[in-house]
């Protein structure tokens, strides 16, 4: 549990807040954070860390998000109009945070991968889309602004989260799963239940290049130093200079995050010198 994660299946109505509360009461945490805010009324996928997986929430929000989307329209829509305006909008976008949005509307640059129409009705003024974004990207100004394109106005009627980073909404478990799962570990001490739903923090560092380093230069690790090509045992080949990467332990431990200062081509070359600077520690300095 010290370095577990839990992908929740937030349902709408309570804040992201509240969750994360709920449950570090429900397991007795210490510390506990989420990757990434759902407003009140979004549900979907939500992951949170425990005790010391909290270090890479700030690393996980910044990653890319899939929605799926029910649009209103406040006249009858027309859907060469709004295949037109989908188009329009994929790609680099100006946004400012709605009115209801606790942060400072400042007008920031978002990207929108791809947007996917699902259905569309145009007797019930109503259509539904995925829509792959950038982290930080308002849907509800999205579908505002799709409104705009069109001439008939627009607004946000329902959203969730299906995917965020690598987590898909398949991973997600209720709150009534942890909190019955959690019963019966107290019970019955069976953990079989509790490990299904708490995840080792590793499986949020999947799509990061990793570099297995060797037991020795752990500790130096631990203490912030950078990584000498002589502790690499094994590495990725798709590290590029400037990319994050995972150092890890022969067992599969994660030990920190670096940034590469050299690539995976140059490493094989090297006799001597540094192949990463540490960025983010994950393991513990008692623990080596």
């Amino acid at each position: 549990m010290d370095y577990g994660i839990i992908h929740i299946d937030k349902s709408s109505n309570p804040s992201s807040h509240e969750v994360v509360t709920w449950v570090k009461n429900i397991l007795k945490c210490e510390k506990t954070g989420h990757c990434g805010t759902l407003d009140p009324k979004v549900s979907g996928v939500l992951t949170i860390c425990l005790n010391r997986a909290t270090r890479l929430t700030k690393i996980q929000q910044t990653l890319g998000k899939e929605y799926v989307c029910t649009i209103e329209f406040n006249n009858k829509p027309k859907r060469k109009a709004f295949l037109k305006a989908v188009k329009t909008l994929t790609g680099l976008l100006y946004q400012r945070p709605p009115l209801m949005c606790a942060v400072k509307r400042d007008i920031r640059l978002r990207n929108i991968y791809n947007i996917e129409i699902l259905e569309f009705n145009k007797e019930k003024k109503l259509a539904l889309f995925k829509v792959s974004c950038e982290a930080g990207t308002y849907i509800r100004t999205l579908c505002v602004h799709i409104g705009m394109l069109m001439g008939c106005g627009a607004t946000m009627k329902e959203l969730r989260r299906i995917r965020s980073g690598s987590t898909d909404e398949s991973e997600c478990f209720t709150l009534h799963d942890l909190l019955d799962s959690n019963y019966i570990y107290e019970q019955t001490k069976n953990e079989s239940y509790l490990r299904r739903i708490i995840r080792p923090l590793e499986e949020l560092l999947v799509g990061y290049p990793r570099i297995m380093i060797k037991d020795s230069c752990v500790n130096a690790i631990c203490y912030g130093a950078k990584l000498c090509v002589s502790g690499v045992l094994k590495y990725d080949s798709n590290i590029d200079t400037g990319t994050t990467v995972v150092y890890i332990t022969v067992k599969g431990e994660a030990v920190s995050l670096g940034t590469a200062i050299v690539s995976s081509q140059e490493i094989e070359i090297m006799n001597h010198g540094f192949v990463s600077k540490t960025k983010r520690l994950i393991m513990e300095k008692a623990f080596v």
